[in-house]
């Protein structure tokens, strides 16, 4: 079991922060801060689209540098596993062993991330982006008379960062459950074609 998150964990982490981890696939791409939605649609409607795409994107790119600080807090909790832990895995659903991950890894992940979505953030100048996009929404919701937004951005993208992890750690889990091809070790093809 620890081998099988073990390279589940790899995996995920490697397909997160790829160049565009986030950005390019679907299931994972963070979109523009739900509480902010209103801004989006205020911008896209007075054609200020590219902003807003650049927004979004620059999310992304914090949570993909974000996605790299993942393997050491997931190889300490897993290497932390006991027999047992192991056992109840093993005969778990399709996902015990990434729920098993959220709860021994968030704390820490959150605690890891926070610092490097900060960094990412100011690296690919967020600010400057959500800065523009920000005033020209609360500029224009004078007019309309709806309320200012500033939201937290850099925890909104490490919860969106983790969220996408875990969701790539699941998939790459419930693959090696059903998947024989998806078994890359001797160890993980005996003990999963029992299951």
């Amino acid at each position: 079991m620890k081998e099988a998150l073990r390279l589940s964990a790899e995996r995920s982490v490697q397909t997160a922060s790829v160049a565009d981890g986030f950005w390019n696939d679907a299931r994972i791409k963070i979109p523009f801060p739900a509480e902010a939605i209103k801004v989006k649609n205020t911008l896209t409607d007075i054609g200020l689209n590219k902003p807003v795409e650049d927004f979004e994107h620059t999310l992304n790119k914090a949570a993909e540098q974000a996605a790299k600080e993942a393997v050491p807090v997931f190889v300490d909790a897993i290497t932390s596993m006991t027999i047992q832990d192991g056992f109840e895995l093993l005969k778990g659903g399709d996902n015990a062993a990434t729920n098993f991950l959220r709860n021994k890894t968030s704390e820490a992940l959150r605690m890891k991330f926070a610092p490097v979505v900060e960094k990412a953030t100011a690296q690919v100048a967020l600010t400057s982006y959500w800065q523009p996009v920000a005033n020209a929404y609360n500029t224009a919701s004078m007019l309309t008379g709806g309320r200012a937004v500033d939201p937290d951005l850099n925890a909104y993208v490490t919860t969106k960062a983790m969220d996408g992890l875990f969701l790539l750690l699941a998939d790459e889990e419930k693959k090696i459950r059903q998947d024989p091809a998806a078994r890359a070790t001797a160890l993980l093809q005996k003990v999963f074609a029992q299951q």
